[in-house]
């Protein structure tokens, strides 16, 4: 069964455009080493909610959007050595400095996702 990894994170919205550079060059590399699919999405349709809500989940400041992403797997073996090679790819390095990522790391979230139903 496939394997997903998700990620739910603040973009600045100024700084959306240079998220999505680092995003599509990200993607590439993710691919290159084997993942099925690379997908970033940026908030369209999402409200606080009066308990939970992307925005909160993301704690979400004024001039703010959220980001929805995932990248798919085979399994999560497949993914743990996808990430291996990702991790240790050095452009991935490049685009890794806390101070340049266009995005609060801190405020990130992210999880690895057994397939359960898939159409």
């Amino acid at each position: 069964m496939a394997y997903v990894d998700g990620f739910v994170l603040p973009v600045p919205k100024k700084k959306l455009q240079a998220y999505r550079a680092i995003a599509r060059k990200a993607g590439k590399i993710w691919r290159e080493h084997g993942a099925l699919d690379y997908v970033e999405c940026a908030a369209d349709d999402v409200k606080p909610g009066k308990h939970t809500s992307f925005p909160q989940s993301v704690k979400l400041k004024t001039g703010e959007t959220v980001v929805f992403a995932y990248i798919v797997y085979k399994s999560r073996a497949h993914r743990d050595r996808v990430n291996a090679k990702v991790m240790k790819d050095p452009r991935m390095a490049a685009m890794c400095d806390p101070k340049d990522i266009p995005f609060d790391g801190k405020r990130m979230i992210y999880g690895g996702f057994k397939v359960i139903v898939h159409r």
